[in-house]
């Protein structure tokens, strides 16, 4: 998962029509936002997922996610017009288009809580992955100094409670998630570290002279913990892939004719290809070069020790793109919280009052007290809960479970039904329940396996 454009999280969550950007998006500008919004920091595990998968179930499992995440996309793209794909009228945003198609409060609900649900949980791991990586650039620099057998132990306590107060600070900035630079430096950093990770794991091997690694992946003591690691890896693979939650605002910024949904449906296909290659070169490379010893996250893992100045520009430019994509997570659940607070409490000066404040050397700026209180507690329970668990692996594992079925399979299958009126017990219906059950059960499994890798974490 990478920061979105802001074309694509302007209103995500609310979709409102105010300001709406002139659609212009081509065939291109599509495949670079899905790129965009896929590659991120789930880049960094699947080496070691490829590990505990093996030879042969890795790179299977990277393809079989591909596929299923292109079948999704196309499910999607055509409820982004309803009742007809090509001329009906537009959902704008996930929660809309299941509103609309489904005709179901509950399962709205459902779906909003999932998003949230799922917009949190990526702030947790981005204050994880931060920390990590700014771990990552003392211990390099002591190993460069002290040499490689140095103990060079740090913990991340301190620099959760860094980037929380960094956070706490930038989520007062109004509107920040809209700010288009913001998205041009994500994709510069995500990219650069992408690159980075996948260059190293080639030149690693190329030192080794031999390709690492085995057909059953990492060995272990017995059958279980096997199966709990493969689950897990599952669930990190899951949390690499999918794109759904923000494809049909990536949809809403193309021109038509052709079609939005057609001109979406070959955007999908070229970056999934694109993104499929990399993930494999990073996964393969990443697994070829360091075999059993394949490190949780390729860039602060320390299967690199030289040279140590790109692996801290890597690590650099990992915890500049998470700094902004905290905020295009977290942006969307502050607005949406504070909407509901102003309509419930319309009297309510804690709530809707603004002041206007000059600090120092900064433009004056307003206050809302309500958006200071709840912004605040909100990265601070973030921070919080990734100092309890803070383990980046099993972290993106849960996370990308819980929501690779629902958001990523279910809802599209269900409103595909709906859009194309198909029949209970067609063959189609058949094979997209079939299809739909399957992803179901790959969710438990990676929920169980990444579940029980927390747990397990905690305990030892």
């Amino acid at each position: 998962m990478a920061v979105q454009h802001p074309l694509e999280l302007a209103n995500n969550g609310s979709c409102d029509d105010d300001g709406h950007p002139l659609r212009t998006g081509t065939l291109w500008s599509g495949v670079a936002h899905i790129i965009t919004a896929v590659i991120g920091c789930g880049i960094l595990s699947l080496a070691w997922s490829t590990s505990q998968l093996g030879w042969i179930g890795g790179p299977v499992a990277l393809l079989c996610f591909a596929i299923v995440t292109y079948v999704s996309s196309f499910l999607l793209s055509d409820c982004y017009r309803s009742p007809d794909p090509v001329t009906g009228t537009r959902n704008k945003c996930y929660m809309d288009a299941v509103k609309v198609n489904l005709n179901s409060r509950k399962q709205s609900w459902f779906c909003g809580f999932l998003l949230y649900f799922s917009m949190y949980g990526t702030g947790i791991a981005y204050v994880i992955t931060t920390a990590n990586s700014m771990r990552a650039i003392q211990k390099s620099n002591c190993y460069h100094k002290e040499g490689h057998q140095a103990s060079c132990e740090y913990g991340t306590s301190l620099y959760m409670l860094l980037f929380g107060l960094v956070q706490i600070v930038v989520s007062q900035i109004p509107d920040f998630h809209n700010m288009e630079w913001l998205s041009i430096i994500a994709a510069i950093m995500s990219f650069t570290y992408a690159f980075i990770g996948l260059g190293l794991g080639f030149a690693k091997v190329i030192e080794n002279g031999r390709i690492q690694g085995s057909l059953g992946g990492v060995p272990t003591s017995n059958v279980a913990d096997k199966l709990w690691l493969a689950f897990q890896a599952l669930g990190d693979i899951a949390f690499a892939y999918p794109y759904s939650i923000i494809l049909l605002e990536i949809q809403d910024t193309l021109k038509s004719p052709p079609a939005e949904n057609k001109t979406m449906k070959k955007a999908s296909m070229v970056a999934i290809f694109v993104t499929t290659f990399f993930y494999l070169c990073c996964g393969c490379f990443g697994y070829a070069a360091f075999g059993d010893d394949t490190p949780g996250n390729l860039l602060t893992g320390f299967g690199f020790y030289e040279p140590y100045w790109l692996i801290d520009f890597a690590n650099a430019c990992i915890v500049l793109h998470l700094v902004g994509g905290y905020q295009v997570y977290s942006q969307p659940v502050f607005a949406v919280a504070e909407r509901w607070l102003s309509k419930k409490y319309p009297d309510s000066g804690f709530v809707n009052n603004f002041y206007s404040i000059k600090v120092p050397l900064l433009p004056r700026f307003q206050a809302n007290p309500f958006r200071l209180c709840f912004r605040t507690v909100y990265v601070v329970s973030t921070t919080g809960i990734a100092m309890l668990f803070p383990y980046f692996n099993q972290v993106l594992g849960v996370l990308g479970a819980l929501n690779f079925w629902p958001l990523a399979i279910y809802f599209p299958v269900e409103m595909y039904f709906v859009q194309k009126k198909i029949g209970s017990w067609t063959r189609k219906w058949i094979v997209l329940k079939a299809f739909s059950l399957v992803c179901f059960l790959v969710t438990v499994v990676g929920v169980i396996g990444s579940v029980q890798g927390l747990i397990s974490a905690k305990l030892s």
